[in-house]
């Protein structure tokens, strides 16, 4: 549990400069912008592999802290049919983007809601329940900053089109396999 609670604080804790310190954040990329891009995406990939790395540990002897109804699995997987189009919507402006203002952040609400109404152990409660927490948080304070620009395609009604087949598509790929290939647990 240690390792999942150790990558979650890197991974969420280097994305939550920008909510917490949005001045020293924006100081340190002015200072030397590939620097900052560099010792970020470090962070973060040592938090990312931390974080599954414990998850996976943690799964193996798992702290049962509520057992969700079997049909949950049903809402759930209505649930997470927005998330990849709305994933490809923050890369691709369009009426979704407008719309949502932030996709990427509505998809990580849904994804992380979404597993905690069907997994009930700690190690879920932490890895979702942190990530809930600061897509939350990260909207909240997106209220009082400029947001910066998503690097992506230009603005198009085409890229609505794009982000809801292509998102469907790998929805369909992951409910097929690719969760169970993955992650080692079947959705269906």
């Amino acid at each position: 549990m240690t390792l999942l609670v150790l990558g979650l604080v890197l991974f969420l804790g280097m994305h939550t400069v920008a909510i917490v310190a949005p001045q020293w954040r924006d100081a340190q990329a002015a200072r030397n912008e590939k620097a900052w891009k560099g010792i970020y995406a470090l962070v973060s990939l040592a938090g990312f592999v931390l974080l599954v790395y414990g998850y996976g540990l943690a799964r193996q002897s798992p702290l049962v802290l509520y057992t969700p109804p079997a049909g949950m699995r049903h809402l759930v997987m209505l649930l997470m049919l927005p998330v990849f189009p709305l994933l490809l919507a923050a890369y691709l402006p369009g009426r979704i983007k407008s719309v949502t203002k932030h996709p990427m952040l509505v998809a990580t609400k849904l994804w992380a809601l979404s597993h905690l109404l069907v997994n009930g152990t700690l190690a879920d409660v932490l890895l979702f329940g942190g990530f809930l927490a600061w897509a939350v948080a990260d909207r909240i304070s997106l209220k009082r900053r400029v947001a910066r620009p998503v690097p992506g395609a230009p603005p198009s009604a085409m890229n609505d089109a794009i982000a809801v087949v292509g998102g469907l598509a790998l929805y369909g790929l992951f409910v097929w396999q690719a969760h169970a290939w993955l992650i080692g647990v079947s959705p269906r």
